[in-house]
């Protein structure tokens, strides 16, 4: 029977995302383990609005900032030679990485 691990990515910055999750698909092509995804999990967006002017006085004017949550979900074969090569893998900064074995 063998395992298999569900990689949980999360980032802000989608452009790393995407880079780090095409490294862990190349890795489950390079070893020739059967992987599924990444799939795209829902976005997440948080907003906030706030006035413009500190004191309350003039027009109504808003600032709008809104930041984005990427995820992702790769389900892939868990033997030792993969988990080792994924453990090595560099991860930048803005890209959260979550391995459970199933």
């Amino acid at each position: 029977m063998t395992q298999e691990a569900r990689i949980k990515l999360t980032s802000t910055n989608l452009v790393m995302l995407e880079n780090v999750c095409h490294e862990i698909k190349g890795i489950g092509e390079k070893n020739g383990i059967k992987f599924r995804g990444p799939h795209p999990l829902p976005t997440k967006k948080m907003k906030v609005v706030t006035r413009k002017s500190p004191c309350g006085q003039g027009t109504n004017t808003w600032d709008k900032y809104e930041l984005r949550i990427h995820r992702r979900v790769i389900d892939l074969g868990a033997d030792d030679r993969s988990i080792r090569q994924l453990m090595r893998l560099k991860i930048p900064d803005d890209v959260y990485i979550e391995v459970s074995l199933t």
